[in-house]
């Protein structure tokens, strides 16, 4: 029988049931929650029991909308146990997003069903309760929002009993949906199934980070995107791992916080972002040397490209120089790491900066602009993959068309990632960003259209381009064309427009930067509109000395054929 739970939870409880399955790092330091996996065994029982009391049978889907905590962790298993996908939503998302993502996962799927129960944290609740009574069933259509705290209280749920039948699930059903940033402005479902995503995530888990029983796999993300699932929750469970839930901040309540979580939970392998990486680095090396690291044994990058600065650091000071940096690109659609410079011999170089090897079964191809095969070693193209592998996601929710247009069409015969790379003269491979309308701000993905899609009263049109950020990667610059006759601040535009994609999206999305360019009636258009590629490279680097400016299109037109700034500079 297959059973992603019961490969995660009752095979562990099985062999070692009181091993610590999770370790819960909440915001106050030294206030930690451990949890065996006889414990999350029981847990996970339990609320699979209370969903099915509540109306979830097996093929239905439960949206997710938790911070990371061990119910989170609990309720996504309990899914699976039970044969319904879950829908994760990350907790930072606005309750417009969050609406918006379950409307979408409402639509049915073969055997998808349509979704019955949302799980919300309370953060949100006034403004989802409004939401779903002011626009009701039409919008969000589901049958009951059942929120932990309030509808479902924590004794109801201890009052279910410790054992559910696990349902056997086939290899392709459901296991989960999670939604990404695409360059059309819709969000896309992907859709991950239950026996390749677990064998690859597993996999990846154990051999990239050299993971060997018993060790503490500390991974800081948030379980609302894919590397929580993927090395949160599902990876290090099935290789029976204890694995940290990291709830709080890394410079809560100061920037020793990641390191003295390292020294007090003893924790092995060290999987963060270089957005955090870069942060810490500006504080000093005395906040990470306070601290004992002795535990350490391989440290990973993950979200998003880290450069050689950060990388040295990372090595040098936090690692002692002893453990190795695993850059790994991966993506939600990937469902576990394809690139990365583990697994190899034990004297394999690493280069700074690069994800170097690509994992078992995964065989990237470089293309050029006609769609050709780049067969040449120290060259640049769009990155592809030419074979299926076990974790790759299997189509967009309820739009497999959309699907084969994104990723299988631009390159037919190759999976297209969206990513360009360049191969070295020792054929490994270094990721050099996005090669669509998608920006990648402190990892997490938005797409440019999502933010211009957002409405602002004083707003006639809008343009969103990224940029380089030291900090993030990269940030948001916005251009904006007021309507006719408004007239307003630059600074109360800014917060205006701010607080709009905040409330509709989430904080991440904001824009860094705004350039206001109220046309002079003479009809014409930002040239942001016709080539983003020309701003991009020309006006962009010009204009980040200021958070927001007016000028005439004209003015700005001068200004991009005089700009002679190169783009890679650091702003």
């Amino acid at each position: 029988m297959l059973n992603v739970s019961v490969n995660c939870l009752d095979r562990q409880v099985h062999i070692c049931p009181e091993r610590v399955a999770l370790i819960w790092e909440r915001d106050e330091r030294g206030s930690e929650v451990r949890y065996t996996y006889r414990q999350l065994l029981e847990m996970t029982c339990r609320v699979g029991n209370l969903l099915k009391r509540h109306g979830v049978r097996k093929g239905d889907c439960v949206t997710i909308y938790m911070p990371t905590c061990p119910l989170a962790v609990a309720s996504m298993l309990a899914c699976a146990r039970i044969g319904a996908a879950h829908n994760v939503v990350f907790a930072g998302f606005s309750a417009d997003a969050l609406a918006e993502r379950i409307r979408d996962a409402q639509s049915s799927i073969d055997n998808f069903d349509p979704q019955r129960v949302l799980e919300a944290s309370l953060d949100d609740l006034v403004s989802l309760r409004q939401l779903y009574h002011e626009r009701g069933m039409k919008y969000l259509s589901v049958d009951q929002i059942c929120v932990f705290g309030t509808d479902l209280t924590l004794q109801e749920m201890l009052k279910e009993d410790v054992v559910c039948e696990p349902a056997a699930m086939n290899s392709e059903d459901v296991l989960f949906l999670l939604y990404t940033s695409g360059s059309t402005g819709k969000p896309k479902g992907l859709v991950h199934t239950q026996a390749g995503y677990l064998l690859y995530a597993a996999l990846t888990q154990r051999y990239v980070f050299s993971y060997h029983d018993g060790d503490v796999f500390g991974c800081v993300a948030d379980i609302g995107w894919i590397t929580g699932h993927s090395y949160i929750v599902y990876g290090p469970l099935a290789n029976g791992a204890t694995t940290v839930l990291f709830e709080s901040t890394p410079v809560y309540p100061d920037p020793g916080r990641y390191w003295e979580t390292v020294e007090r939970l003893k924790i092995n392998q060290f999987y963060g972002a270089p957005t955090a990486i870069r942060l810490l680095l500006k504080y000093g090396d005395q906040w990470v040397n306070k601290y004992d690291r002795s535990s350490l044994k391989t440290l990973g990058s993950v979200g998003e490209p880290i450069n050689t600065e950060a990388w040295e650091w990372y090595h040098r000071v936090v690692g002692e120089g002893r453990c190795p940096v695993v850059d790994t690109w991966w993506q939600t659609e990937t469902g576990g790491i394809c690139i990365a410079p583990k697994p190899s011999e034990p004297d394999e170089e690493i280069v700074p900066g690069m994800a170097m090897r690509p994992f078992f079964g995964i065989k990237p191809v470089l293309m050029d602009t006609e769609g050709k095969v780049l067969t040449a070693n120290n060259t640049s193209g769009a990155l592809c993959i030419a074979q299926p592998w076990p974790g790759m996601a299997r189509t967009i929710h309820n739009n497999h068309e959309r699907f084969i247009e994104t990723y299988c069409q631009p390159y037919p015969g190759y999976f297209f990632t969206g990513d360009g790379a360049y191969r070295s003269p020792k054929g490994y491979y270094q990721i050099t960003g996005r090669l669509d309308d998608v920006i990648n701000v402190s990892g997490h993905r938005i797409g440019t259209a999502e933010i211009e899609d957002v409405v602002c009263p004083a707003v006639a049109e809008s343009a969103v381009i990224g940029y380089s950020h030291d900090i993030k990667g990269q940030g948001i610059y916005a251009f904006v064309v007021l309507k006719k006759n408004m007239k307003i601040k630059e600074e109360d535009l800014y917060k205006q427009l701010n607080s709009v994609v905040s409330e509709k999206i989430a904080k991440y999305a904001c824009p860094d930067f705004i350039l206001v360019n109220p046309p002079p009636n003479s009809g014409e258009k930002l040239p942001i509109f016709e080539s983003r590629h020309t701003w991009l490279t020309n006006v962009i680097p010009s204009c980040l000395h200021v958070r927001y400016s007016c000028a005439s299109a004209s003015s700005v037109k001068a200004l991009v054929a005089s700009s002679k700034t190169d783009p890679g500079d650091e702003c």
